[in-house]
């Protein structure tokens, strides 16, 4: 009965064993050494984003990084964009209260007759606004074969990291995807 348990055990800890069409991506994706980074698509700033995606990825040294498309063994796609904006809060808190008592007074001619008068008043009101400058960068990129088949595939975001700006952060959450992913596939392979 031990071992039985100690069997299950084991497989209780095992990673998950990828889909037949997981298996094969990474299988294709461990076997790429040469990759073409294509313009992405999203605006201007996405120009900037593939010169420094193309950084990020020669940063991993994972693979020979080629201007020629022709010599790739697979190509980088995608779509990115950077974006600045002004985020506005506002915020508006009051309290008010109010009393009042009073009393008439009425005469004629032969005498006159008065009644007391009181009031409280109190009130605050606050009002907050704010503007903050906000930098977010997104991209979504596929790596693709010869063929034409998407074998790896990620999106990543940032609003921007300590040491350095959205972009740049982006870029660098898709080189360690891939990273990871290419070891993965070439564990597989092995």
């Amino acid at each position: 009965m031990l071992p039985i348990f100690l069997l299950f055990l084991a497989a209780a800890d095992a990673p998950p064993a990828p889909s037949a069409v997981e298996e094969s991506g990474l299988r294709q994706l461990a076997m790429v050494h040469r990759v073409y980074v294509d313009r992405l698509t999203g605006g201007e700033t996405a120009a900037q984003m593939h010169d420094i995606l193309i950084a990020a990825l020669d940063g991993t040294k994972l693979f020979v990084l080629t201007e020629n498309q022709e010599r790739a063994d697979a190509i980088l796609r995608g779509a990115a964009e950077d974006l600045v904006f002004n985020e506005q809060f506002s915020s508006s808190d009051n309290i008010n209260a109010h009393v009042n008592f009073g009393s008439g007074s009425s005469s004629n001619r032969y005498n006159s007759n008065r009644g007391p008068y009181g009031g409280l008043g109190v009130g605050e009101s606050d009002s907050d606004h704010a503007t903050e400058r906000r930098h977010e960068a997104l991209a979504a990129v596929r790596l693709v074969n010869k063929d034409g088949d998407v074998i790896w595939s990620t999106t990543q975001e940032s609003l921007g990291a300590k040491f350095h700006g959205a972009s740049v952060d982006t870029a660098d959450k898709i080189a360690a995807r891939l990273k990871e992913d290419l070891e993965r596939a070439r564990k597989l392979v092995r």
